[in-house]
């Protein structure tokens, strides 16, 4: 099982991640929603697409950007992780 905290609050948990370029991508299901909120960021990746992401808000307190994911991927090689969440390791826990 893979796990997303910040300060102790799990934010998504999940035995079927996919892992690309280091990053565990999480299966929409198994992200607390409840604990982020959109961002107007957004970025592109040559292969993945136009990636938007999630803010968190917990006990309070905001951290931008947190997580990112891929509503629509432009390659088939990206599709699996269309819709799936990924965190930034500097900004949460992953174990």
């Amino acid at each position: 099982m893979v796990q997303v905290t910040l300060d102790g609050n799990v934010l998504a948990e999940s035995n079927d991640t996919i892992v690309i370029e280091g990053n565990h991508y999480f299966p929409p299901g198994s992200v607390k929603t409840s604990l982020l909120g959109k961002s107007d960021t957004s970025t592109v990746c040559p292969w993945k697409g136009t990636a938007s992401y999630y803010d968190a808000v917990v006990d309070g307190k905001t951290v931008k950007d947190i997580a990112w994911y891929y509503p629509s991927t432009i390659t088939d090689k990206a599709k699996p992780i269309e819709g799936y969440v990924a965190f930034y390791k500097n900004k949460v826990t992953i174990a």
